[in-house]
């Protein structure tokens, strides 16, 4: 399996389904046994040119490891979804865990971390 960083941005209008899109996206790698090594959530922030007459998107950030068809389930669903702006999906040589430059502002939020802590007393329970 390769490991892939996919950046999509979504139209502001629709920030409050950004969460079931994640999940759907994150399902797709896990059901066909790939694995996420780093999702972020960076909120709305501003776009560095107009798209679509828009200034302002929303930003989230994944690190997967999966297969080449998985990938490219994941952009054949990305290009038929109105509400994601642009996308970009880089192939790297390694896995990356660690947090983003853009973790360090306030707005972002990890989103694995969030869930491990429910996961792990989910299991002690």
């Amino acid at each position: 399996m390769r490991h892939y960083e996919i950046v999509f941005i979504v139209h502001p209008d629709q920030s409050e389904q950004v969460p079931a899109m994640i999940e759907r996206y994150k399902g797709m790698v896990l059901a066909a046994e790939g694995k996420i090594h780093r999702l972020e959530d960076w909120g709305r922030r501003q776009l560095a040119y107009p798209i679509q007459k828009l200034h302002k998107a929303h930003y989230v950030l994944m690190n997967v490891e999966c297969q080449s068809e998985t990938l490219a389930e994941i952009e054949h669903a990305f290009k038929f979804n109105d509400a994601v702006l642009r996308h970009l999906t880089i192939k790297l040589d390694r896995a990356v865990t660690d947090a983003s430059p853009m973790m360090k502002d306030e707005k972002a939020k990890n989103l694995l971390d969030s869930q491990q802590p429910a996961a792990e007393a989910e299991a002690a329970a």
